[in-house]
């Protein structure tokens, strides 16, 4: 097998931009880290009071205020204030003379929102009002007038429920009147509300991670709210940011020293990348380890995946596949030296998490971790053969065969288990074992799809003109005859209905399991989102400027122009 060494295909993957050197150099000082942290708490402070300022009555303030403080990231820092107003919401809603929900498109669209994101019960039926009842649909005439009302109903469209078809509706409508005001608003220079209107288009709030929009939201929150409220968002931005900078060079270091990437031609130098999807995923500074843990699993997974889609051929993904699926080394013996290296790394990193999640979690034994974290490794390696097998036979599966595959294929299952092995204390062992043994969990699947789908959308294109396995995308446009952009849309489709899925899972009844792991588990498919969003993010680096800036962002670059500190306070 190892004669086939010479013809090798090639993905033609750019090298590291992200230059060892200037990782190592990234840090705050650690005066800057004190000055951060005594101004953040002052900050806290005076900032607790914009609460106690809001009028009893003055609803939209305060929805308004809680909205600003989760969309600056700040939302963890204010959990009694916000429980406060949303209980009480969640009560005055349901009571008939509560008028300003029926007079009001933007704090009803506002009120549902908020109170669905932070876990309440809360009915489509809110909308009625401003629906014909006979048709089921929005009157313009009460909607049309209020563009900030028609963003905060289409933000709320995205967090509706399987066969709620009032959420569905308004889904349609706010698209089709806020994608015709866009003009009109550049044409009178309302820049503003042009610019939230062009972002929520692009991407609407419940699919974006919240982290990565922080920026944004600073630059657009600090003409309406204090300036309290800003340089605490700003300072807190700069203390996570340091966190963030550690983690990344501690996973930096770790990757240098594997040395792996050295002794593999084929494959991509994605640490900076790979780390920013683990920050994606856990953003709190407590989770510095969960994120470094999970930057080596994208890291393997990303190696594998190029394994499997460039390297090996048939015969010896065979064999590679059973050595991973088996646990076993002698599979190994007449494959290339580069595959038995990726095998070696593998192992030896499982078993290196392992150990470390049973010393954090206080798992009785790391035999309870290591066999599950081995069979989703396994699992993922036998989805990888298919589409291996697919491509070399030059095969277009059923969409569905190719979905059926390509949720396990995407990764997202490697990523959760480990994940929920993560966050899981020993106190809930029965639980576990549960779960564990049920990898095909409905959320877990449903975000398995999105990654996949998000994927395929993103990359298409040129997986298919390196000759790699099909998509979704090309399955769809056999299948029924579709053009490219017809396929595309239909698999847009799909995402949107998958979302409401998750959805259900989230919102519709209290999950069985810990809600910490289903939030970084429902922020796979935002990462997915955001990774994919203007083609491949784990590719190109040089040509995809966003990714670039995103990464420079969030990673490299503090703000700056907090205002002066007050001395005489």
């Amino acid at each position: 097998m190892t004669n086939q060494l010479d013809s090798r295909r090639s993905a033609n993957y750019k090298p590291n931009i992200w230059e060892y050197g200037f990782l190592q150099s990234l840090s705050a000082t650690d005066q800057d880290m004190k000055e951060y942290e005594l101004r953040a708490e002052k900050l806290k402070e005076e900032a607790k009071f914009l609460f106690a300022e809001a009028a009893a009555d003055d609803w939209v303030a305060k929805l308004e205020l809680i909205d600003s403080v989760r969309k600056l990231g700040l939302d963890s820092f204010f959990e009694d204030e916000i429980k406060e107003v949303l209980d009480a919401l969640s009560i005055s809603i349901g009571d008939s003379s509560f008028h300003i929900v029926k007079r009001n498109l933007h704090f009803c669209a506002l009120s549902f929102r908020l109170l669905r994101q932070c876990g309440y019960r809360v009915s489509q039926d809110m909308f009625i009002e401003f629906m014909d009842k006979p048709t089921r649909s929005f009157m313009e005439s009460k909607c049309c007038g209020d563009v900030l009302g028609l963003v905060e109903l289409f933000e709320a469209s995205y967090l509706g429920l399987k066969d709620e078809d009032i959420m569905e509706e308004a889904n349609r409508f706010s698209t089709r009147v806020l994608k015709s005001s866009y003009p009109r608003l550049l044409l009178h220079r309302n820049n503003d509300l042009a610019e939230r209107v062009a972002h929520a288009l692009e991407l609407p709030i419940h699919w974006r991670v919240r982290w990565f929009d922080v920026k944004w939201q600073i630059k657009v929150q600090k003409k309406k709210v204090g300036r309290a409220l800003i340089d605490l968002a700003k300072v807190n931005f700069n203390v996570v940011q340091s966190v963030l900078q550690r983690d990344l060079k501690k996973i930096s270091r770790w990757w240098k020293d594997l040395g792996l990437i050295e002794r593999l031609d084929f494959t991509r130098d994605r640490v900076v990348e790979s780390f920013l999807c683990s920050v994606g995923l856990a953003i709190g500074t407590e989770f510095s380890g969960f994120r470094i843990r999970l930057t080596k699993i994208i890291l393997m997974i990303l190696v594998l995946d190029d394994v499997y889609d460039v390297y090996g051929s048939i015969e010896e993904l065979h064999h590679f596949t059973t050595a991973i699926d088996k646990w076993n080394a002698r599979e190994l013996e007449e494959l290339p030296e580069p595959m038995k290296l990726c095998f070696q790394a593998l192992t030896d990193i499982t078993e290196e998490i392992s150990v470390e999640i049973q010393n954090e979690r206080g798992w009785d034994d790391d035999k309870q971790v290591q066999p599950h974290l081995q069979r989703v490794w396994g699992d993922f390696c036998q989805a990888m053969l298919v589409e291996a097998k697919w491509c070399r036979d030059g095969r277009t599966p059923s969409l569905k065969e190719y979905l059926t595959n390509g949720s396990v294929s995407s990764s997202g299952t490697v990523i959760a288990v480990h994940s929920f092995c993560s966050v899981s204390s020993s106190s809930s062992s029965e639980m576990k074992s549960s779960f564990l043994e049920k990898s095909d969990h409905d959320l877990i699947h449903n975000v398995c799809l999105i990654i996949r789908l998000c994927n395929d959308v993103g990359t298409s294109k040129v997986e298919q003109e390196r000759g790699e396995a099909a998509s979704s995308i090309a399955c769809y446009m056999r299948e029924a005859d579709a053009t490219e952009e017809e396929a595309k849309d239909y698999v847009k489709g799909l995402i949107a209905g998958v979302w409401k899925k998750i959805n259900e899972q989230c919102f519709g009844q209290p999950p069985a399991t810990p809600r910490r792991f289903v939030d970084i588990t429902t922020n796979m498919a935002r990462v997915a989102h955001n990774l994919y969003q203007d083609g491949d993010g784990f590719g190109g680096q040089d040509h995809k400027r966003h990714h670039k800036k995103q990464i420079l962002s969030l990673l490299v670059h503090p703000l700056s122009g907090l205002s002066p500190v007050d001395r005489s306070k």
